[in-house]
Formats: C-alpha cells, structure tokens, sequence
C-alpha cells in the first residue's frame, strides 16, 4: 500500500450532470479536480469522520463526511476498489469505510430527514434518494405540501424542475405546523436569493462589456446584484469560478473579469464571464454598510470600513474578500511592444489575448479561458504576407479548435518562447515546417487566402507570355483577321489554346527582365547568406518582402536598367527581323494568314450593319454567343438564311445557382415536470 491513491474518470454531480476529474488520496489530505472547470475540492485528513460506500448509477460512489457538515460524493470507482480504499482509509485516516444499501423498491412513501447540506428520503432505514439542499432555489408551501424548485443547469439536456411532498398533519404536536417545520429546515441550508437587509456596499454606473450596458452593483453578503436599465442579474458568490485583473494595450484601462458558471442567461444567450472595464484614473472613496466590529470579525483584515483608491482595485477587492478566491494577473510575458497581452482577432471580432501563468484568456467578444491542462497542441499557422501575420491555434483534449489570427508576425518569437517554456506541445515548430505541412491540417491553405505575391508573379508572367505571341505573330494579320464561325476546329483551337503548345523561335534575342527580377538575381546570394538553410521557394517569399520594403528611390535604380534592357532589346529584335529571321511558321498559321486576308476584305465590303451588332468587337466572341453564318459566300439566298439563324445561343459549360437564404427562428420551450418522487 503506498502513500497515495489516485483514480480518473471519477465523476461528481453538479445540479443534475456529471462532471468527470481527478480523485487523489494522500495522507495529508483528499483533492479532486474537475477537468470541466478545474475547480479543485481540497478536503484535509484532519476533518475527515465519515465515509461511506455505495452502489450508485456509475458504478459505485463513496460519500465523504467533514467536521465541518459538508459533504462531499464522488462516484465512478470498480468494485475491485473497494478492499484498497477500506485499507488505506483504516491506516492513514482512522476512519471505517463502511457500506451502505440503497433503497431501490420504488415507493413514493418514506421518512424525511435533514441532514447537513442533505435532505434524505428513506424507506426502512435505507435511503432512497437524497436532495442536495444548496441545489434548491425556492421553497413553497400549501395545505399539506411543500414545494421545492431548483437551479437549473443549462449542460443538461434533462433536468430536475421541481418535486412535493406531501406532509400529513403532525398527530402529537398540534402546536408545531408539520409544513411549517419541513420548510424551514429546507430553508436554512437552500441557496435562496433573497435580498434581505442592506447591501454591504454599492457601486454606481459600472461600465460592463457583457453583458453589455451600464448597471449598479450592489454587493450582498452571499450574491452579487447586477441592476440595469432593462435587466437585473442575481451571480451567488458560489458559482464565481476565477477572477482576473488584467490591463489593456493602451494602460490606460482595466477590465476585471469574473468567471460563472453555470451563466447567466439573458433570453437564450449564456453568458460564461462577467466583464467589467475601468479607467485607471478614476477613483473613489468607499464606505462599507458595517460597523467595524462585523468587518473585522467577518473580513479578518482583507477589508476596512472605510477605503479609498482607484475603482477597479476597491470593485477587486471586495469582490476578493467575499468571494473567497484569488485575483489571476498576467505573469512575466511581454510581447513585441511591451505589452502583456497580444492583439489578435477571434471569429468576427479583435480583442486581446492575455498569455498567463496557467493558460489563456481572449476579451473580449466572445471571452474564451483556455487552461494549460485542457490544451492537447498549439499550431503557429502561416498567415498570409501583405498583412505579414500568422495565427495561433489551439486544439483542446475535447477536440474543439480555437484560432486566433491577425497576428502581427514580430509577435511570434515572444509567444513561440512563452508556449516552448510552458511545455505546451506544439504541432509545428514556425512557419518553415508549417509552409511545408499538409494543407489540410490547416483552415487558412492556400486555396483560401490570397497571396499578393504570387499574383504579382503570375501577372509578370502573363505579360511576358503576351509579348512572345506578340512576337510570334507579327505579320501574320490584325485582329480583326479572325472569324469565329468560320469552322469548328478553328473555334476549338482559339478558345482552348492550352490544347496546342506554342511554338518559340529559340534563335531569336531573349526577352529583357522586369526591374524586379534584375534585382532578385543581384540580391540572391545576399539573401542565402542572411538565412541559411533556406529553401527556394522561401527565397522568393522573403524576396517578395524585401522588395516592397524598398523606397521609391531605391527601385528607380532597377527600374531603370529594365528600361535599357528592353531598349536594348527592341534593337536586336529589329535586327533579327530585317535578316530574316522568325520567318519560318507552321502549316496551320499560314492557313490562318491567307484566311485572314480574305476574311479582311469581305469584312471591309459587308456594311457597317455588322459593325453595330458586334459592339466595335470583331477580334472576340464568347463561347455562348457565336455566329455562324458563312461570310465566304456571296450567294444572295444564301445570306437570307444566315440572318434568320444568324445568332444561335449555346448552352454555357456552367449554369448560374441561385442560393437562397432562409433565416429560421426557433423557440426553445420549457418543460416542466410535476412529480411526487423523481
């Protein structure tokens, strides 16, 4: 038997659904820690007296008793467990694990009993069901019943509205109502929002984020009221998960962010985080609704009945000292100018996202809290190069994904150092082995994002095509030697040049360079020795950057020597032509060229009727518009049949779709179940 004992996939009921974490037995205490909120429930071996073993739903559960009356049931354990927890509970916390029978025949009939934070339901001294009594959030009595409801859990999809009980009329006692009694023991241990006394302090015209608008703060001794123009909002301090402190870029505000859970709801929207934002230069001064003898007993120090400061630091304060948690800041991080937090954008929205010393925090639309122990990887995605950004994924161990782009690319050496000291697993290691990854492990591939770069190469690359058929062709007709209708295969050949490899008269002078590529030959060896390793394509991509760095000046140099160049080419390409060479074309041009002589000459005598219909276009036709009429005949009965089918539609390759967009709006209705035993 060792010194601990530790169990996964132990679960624990939170109003109605199963939570799954960690449990750890050691000597010195008993820790679980839920992998949903990463709340941690630290019970030490000192206040352990009761423990109890149980067949439950999940298996079989354990319940734990404290010297304090919580009580605490986690369930998920084998069978097999049972010998070693009996074991190790006898010698390290002198406490008998003994087992308990539940009740499983059915009857709606049975023995009240309050217990602690627990209202059992017994029949024959063995419990049937048990009713955590924080889980209750209004009390209700008739003639003979009592009406519980409940806090309702938005992560069930079934939940637990309300149950009665039926209380028969006390036959000793006539001096105590039964109802009466039954109720007020439900009462004192339910967590009931009920704004009775003054508040200990309030707070005007907070500015809030989400929910968004302007709302006083009034703080009670157990909930925090939350009172708009239009919505109120009761938070109890129990379900206050974390508070953050954190500055923004400018450092001239502060947003204090309390996380809920569950949320609260307005309409249909939950809202996960409460956001506050503060000027640092406003202050106030703040008396508490207490005599110094009670903040003393009830604060131990943390608060005085009189303070003065900076808002945000009196609001995290309080919020500090009643909610029993501590205030999360930003660690060591710094980023690129000095800030500790990054600008980014999440979905549709900018916002900032705060590394911290055990995970990250985005604000703040929507807010997002990612812990490190959540987190499976992290991805540094190639963002695209006119913005000169990347992005920043994280993949959850529950496989959701949450992508941060619009990074500024100098931040990524700050934020790739604070991942690799954390001992995050990064799925690529920069942008070199990212270039190179599978495109589908990424959402912003290639195919998605448009690269300046590559269509700045891709246009140069056009022109240059352009000017070598322009050089191939010269001589062999204008423009407007060409005729659609003349025959299929010339159709054919026009439209689908691809089909067809151009034929390049290799003896002729060599095109001139762009003033770009003259200074991508000159700067190459450069660019190796600058960043060694890198490879061909990655050369062109920093090129392409250094290139639109440089200033006018220095690419009027280039430019220039382009000039010369192409000079100097149309001089030996005048040469070339007058000695004859680049004479030489193939059967199929030669056939276009006397075609088009006549075609010119028919064209020229036909009118100026043909002129008007063809839009001052005759050098082009689409594919779905082509005239088929023979322009080589000059037979008068033949040209009175070419005007009648003289324009023929065809068909296009791909037909318009027209996409509809229908908004659909739904209802959620709320169920309700009356039951006498659920």
């Amino acid at each position: 038997m060792g010194d601990m004992l530790e169990f996964n996939e132990i679960y624990q009921e939170v109003k109605g659904s199963w939570n799954d974490g960690r449990l750890r037995f050691s000597k010195q205490n008993v820790v679980y820690k839920s992998n949903k909120t990463g709340k941690v429930d630290n019970i030490p071996a000192g206040e352990l007296n009761h423990a109890q073993w149980r067949r439950v739903c999940l298996g079989h559960g354990i319940k734990l008793g404290t010297s304090t009356g919580h009580i605490y049931k986690y369930d998920g354990f084998r069978d097999t467990d049972f010998e070693k927890l009996s074991e190790f509970f006898k010698l390290n916390y002198k406490v008998e694990l003994s087992e308990k029978d539940m009740s499983v025949k059915g009857w709606n009939w049975g023995t009240a009993k309050f217990s602690g934070p627990l209202l059992s339901f017994d029949i024959n001294d063995n419990t049937a069901f048990e009713i955590p009594l924080s889980n209750v959030s209004q009390c209700a009595t008739g003639k003979n019943e009592v009406t519980l409801e409940f806090h309702q859990n938005d992560d069930t999809e079934v939940s637990l509205m309300e149950v009665r009980f039926y209380v028969p009329p006390s036959q000793t006692d006539e001096r105590q109502d039964p109802v009466e009694a039954f109720a007020q023991n439900v009462l004192s241990k339910a967590d009931v929002i009920q704004a009775t006394g003054d508040a200990v302090c309030i707070f005007k015209e907070l500015q809030c984020l989400t929910p968004r608008g302007r709302y006083d703060i009034r703080i009670y001794p157990t909930f925090l009221h939350l009172h708009g123009k239009t919505f109120d909002y009761k938070i109890p301090y129990t379900t206050v998960l974390r508070l953050f402190l954190l500055p923004h870029k400018d450092q001239r505000q502060m947003f204090f962010v309390i996380s809920l859970d569950p949320p609260i709801k307005q309409g249909q929207t939950r809202y996960h985080f409460l956001i506050l934002l503060f000027s640092k230069e406003e202050d106030i001064n703040l008396t508490l609704n207490m005599s110094e003898e009670d903040v003393e007993k009830r604060f131990e120090g943390k608060l005085s009945k009189n303070m003065s400061g900076s808002l945000y630091e009196m609001v995290s304060r309080v919020m500090k000292a009643l909610v029993n948690r501590k205030i999360t800041v930003p660690g060591n991080f710094q980023g690129h100018s000095g800030a500790q937090c990054i600008t980014c954008s999440y979905k549709a929205s900018s916002g900032l996202l705060y590394p911290l010393e055990r995970g990250f925090i985005y604000v703040h639309k929507p807010p997002v809290h990612l812990r490190f122990e959540e987190i499976s990887c992290v991805n540094f995605a190639r963002g695209t190069t006119t913005t000169r950004s990347f992005d920043f994924e994280i993949e959850t161990k529950q496989g959701n994904q949450y992508t941060f782009s619009s990074i500024e690319r100098e931040e990524y050496g700050k934020l790739f150092d604070f991942v690799n000291a954390k001992k995050l697993n990064i799925k690529n290691r920069g942008f070199k082995e990212g270039m190179k990854g599978n495109i589908d492990e990424y959402s912003d591939s290639d195919e998605d994002q448009h690269d300046a770069y590559l269509e700045r190469m891709k246009a140069e690359g056009k022109i240059r095509e352009e000017g070598n058929d322009s050089d191939d062709s010269d001589g062999s007709g204008s423009d407007e030697s060409f005729n659609p209708g003349e025959e299929d295969e010339e159709i054919q050949r026009f439209y689908f040049v691809s089909e067809q490899k151009k034929q390049k008269d290799k003896a002729g002078p060599k095109r001139p360079m762009s003033a770009y590529m003259l200074w991508l030959n000159s700067s190459r060896e450069r660019i190796k020795s600058e960043n060694p390793g890198i490879s061909i394509t990655e050369i062109s991509k920093k090129a392409g950057e250094m290139w639109r760095q440089l200033n006018k000046d220095e690419k009027e140099e280039w430019e220039t020597k382009a000039g010369e160049a192409k000079r100097q080419y149309d001089k030996l390409k005048k040469e070339y032509k007058e000695s004859g060479g680049g004479s030489t074309s193939s059967p199929r041009k030669e056939k276009r060229k006397s075609g088009g002589k006549k075609d010119d000459k028919k064209r020229k005598s036909s009118g100026g009727e043909k002129e008007k219909e063809r839009g001052g276009n005759d050098s082009f036709k689409s594919r779905e518009f082509i005239e088929t009429s023979d322009d080589s005949s000059s037979d008068s009965d033949h040209k009175s049949k070419s005007k009648k089918k003289r324009k023929k539609k065809v068909k296009p390759v791909m037909d318009t779709i027209s996409i509809k967009t229908h908004r659909f709006k739904t209802k959620r209705k709320s169920h309700k179940f009356h039951t006498s035993l659920w």
